[in-house]
């Protein structure tokens, strides 16, 4: 399989955020390959589950408080299906999951919604 691809963003403290989710992966039974900054904020996380265990990691990815774009519900969900209804994909195989995190601050909320208000 290749390399699932899926961006996200969190208003949580990356303090707070980065130790739930490797939790998590660690509690799916993967691994975190890589951990890269990207700017000052956002990151890369490249992580490795068992395709039987794609339904925990992304439950516990929604439950760390990371928002997902739709494209990376789509990805998720579709190795959720895969590993319940394709009877030739080995539940043991190995699935590789980039993920790009942004930290969003409050003020980057706020003068988004400022400037949406003075729109209108």
């Amino acid at each position: 399989m290749q390399t699932l691809q899926i961006q996200g963003y969190s208003f949580e403290d990356r303090q707070g955020l980065l130790p739930m989710l490797t939790s998590t992966v660690a509690g799916c039974g993967g691994w975190i390959l890589d951990r890269r900054m990207l700017s000052p904020t956002s990151m890369e996380l490249r992580v490795e589950v068992e395709l039987r265990a794609v339904l925990d990691l992304y439950a516990g990815m929604i439950a760390a408080g990371l928002e997902l774009t739709k494209s990376g519900h789509i990805g998720l969900t579709e190795l959720c299906m895969c590993q319940r209804h394709v009877q030739l994909l080995d539940p043991a195989q190995l699935v590789t999951i980039r993920l790009d995190i942004s930290f969003l601050e409050e003020a980057t909320l706020h003068s988004l919604t400022m400037t949406g208000a003075s729109l209108a």
